[in-house]
């Protein structure tokens, strides 16, 4: 099998690009398979011979929705090989800007005529890290509870679905324990030795009330093993 993981280079494609070692890497740069979602320019060329591509690829906005249409076309072209995408959970509940895109990406996928795979996952490590790490002597937190997930866990997820055939959406991705905010933050200020106050945060609004819900948690597929605590101790999959 030849599998194309666009994305490569970000937080999750790297692990992604680990668990598949033989993987093509679309590049704009050229330092995998040139190829730019962009604009289109070189996907006819990267996708020869693919029979799955791992979408890992994202602007954090309403670009994705271009870029996925046009990675569509290229593959259509192709002879429709496996796509295989990975997306949040929540995208449906949590009326967030960014969870809209996904979610209407997801259906691009879906509508797309080809053989796809959708796993949507809850929080990155790094993510609820990113949250604290700029922060000193106050610790801001939001009021809410987090299921963060080893991107390694995710990783190997979808290289299993690459290797495999289509599935449609597929069971969610969380970490093995939903926790409060506030006590991800009294781990982080552990393993770090650093004191600060922690002020918790309640903001207005549906998205925000929608993670009060834990709208972006699922519970019953707490599948991941690898700890907040083990990712700030360098004891995750991925490090």
């Amino acid at each position: 099998m030849t599998v194309l993981v666009t994305g490569g280079t970000g937080t999750l494609g790297r692990d992604v690009v680990r668990a598949l070692p033989d993987a093509r890497v679309l590049s704009r740069s050229g330092a995998g398979v040139r190829g730019d979602l962009l604009t289109g320019e070189g996907l006819e060329e990267a996708l020869s011979g693919v029979t799955a591509v791992v979408h890992c690829a994202t602007t954090l906005g309403r670009k994705d929705i271009p870029a996925t249409e046009n990675l569509i076309a290229a593959m259509r072209q192709a002879g429709s090989p496996h796509l295989v995408y990975i997306s949040i959970v929540g995208v449906d509940r949590v009326p967030l800007p960014y969870y809209r895109t996904k979610l209407a990406t997801e259906l691009l996928v879906e509508d797309s005529g080809l053989p796809y795979s959708i796993l949507r996952a809850t929080q990155f490590h790094d993510l609820i890290a990113k949250l604290f790490a700029k922060q000193r002597a106050l610790l801001f937190y939001p009021a809410c509870d987090f299921q963060p997930v080893d991107t390694g866990i995710v990783a190997a997820r979808l290289a299993d679905l690459a290797i495999g055939p289509a599935r449609g959406r597929v069971a969610d991705l969380g970490g093995p324990t939903v926790w409060p905010a506030r006590d991800l933050a009294a781990q982080y200020l552990a393993a770090k030795g650093r004191k600060a106050l922690k002020v918790p945060v309640r903001l207005p609004g549906a998205t925000f009330a929608a993670y009060r819900r834990g709208d972006h948690t699922t519970p019953e597929h707490a599948d991941g093993t690898v700890e907040f605590t083990d990712y700030l101790s360098g004891d995750a999959q991925h490090s």
